[in-house]
């Protein structure tokens, strides 16, 4: 399960990337976690990619409550076409997250050591997103997301076992289109080939849903574990 990421390219670099026309006045951020909004991008009615930011823990328009969100962050790309907290928007309402890297934590001992994923490249990256729209007993819309994982690829596998679903470019526009068929949507659902991800360990601060900055980012000596 993927649980932090960042995004910390300017806007306009994201704009021209993703070709949507809004220019928001959008901050840095080292340290994406559940619950809090950030940026997606999806067709509107005119047909067009749009930039919009929503809330991050996908709330299907059945649940009581937002707290669902919090248990919907990730889906897995082996049961999102039958899950149903998932199953609805990955029919109708498909996204893309825009990041430029993830974390991942990796057990070691007693600890869990942070590491950082980017494309080697350092380019933007797509995640493949879902989102949904709930009304609160008062009234209150409510616009969510989440997003798409798979089995890890080689070069994630020694740090853990699944990785997002991060879309090639050549995918984003069939992943956005409503009529794209179930079964080539899955077949985008698939790992990244071997050598397109890089990663290094990372300070222990990401831990904090709070900590924000470029030095989370950083490379720091993985901890030493302490004896079980």
């Amino acid at each position: 399960m993927c649980g932090r990421y960042h995004l910390t390219k300017p806007v306009e670099a994201m704009r021209r990337v993703f070709k949507f026309p809004q220019l928001p006045n959008l901050q840095p951020r080292w340290n994406i976690a559940p619950t809090q909004t950030a940026p997606i991008v999806r067709l509107g009615d005119d047909g067009q990619r749009h930039l919009a930011m929503l809330r991050w823990g996908l709330v299907p328009a059945w649940a009581k409550d937002l707290a669902a969100g919090a248990r919907a962050i990730n889906a897995r790309a082996e049961t999102v076409a039958g899950k149903p907290t998932f199953r609805d928007a990955f029919r109708r309402r498909r996204c893309l997250v825009p990041a430029d890297g993830y974390y991942e934590w990796q057990a070691a001992g007693k600890l869990k050591q942070p590491y950082r994923f980017t494309l080697r490249d350092g380019a933007l990256m797509a995640f493949a997103g879902l989102w949904e729209r709930w009304t609160s007993p008062t009234g209150e819309a409510v616009e969510t997301f989440g997003f798409v994982t798979t089995d890890a690829s080689s070069d994630v596998v020694p740090v853990h076992g699944r990785m997002p679903a991060i879309l090639d470019p050549e995918g984003w526009a069939r992943w956005l289109d409503p009529a794209t068929p179930l079964a080539d949507l899955r077949a985008l659902l698939v790992p990244l080939p071997p050598g397109r991800l890089v990663h290094h360990p990372v300070a222990r601060l990401v831990n904090n849903a709070r900590s924000e900055g470029p030095e989370l980012i950083r490379p720091a000596a993985p901890e030493a574990p302490r004896l079980l």
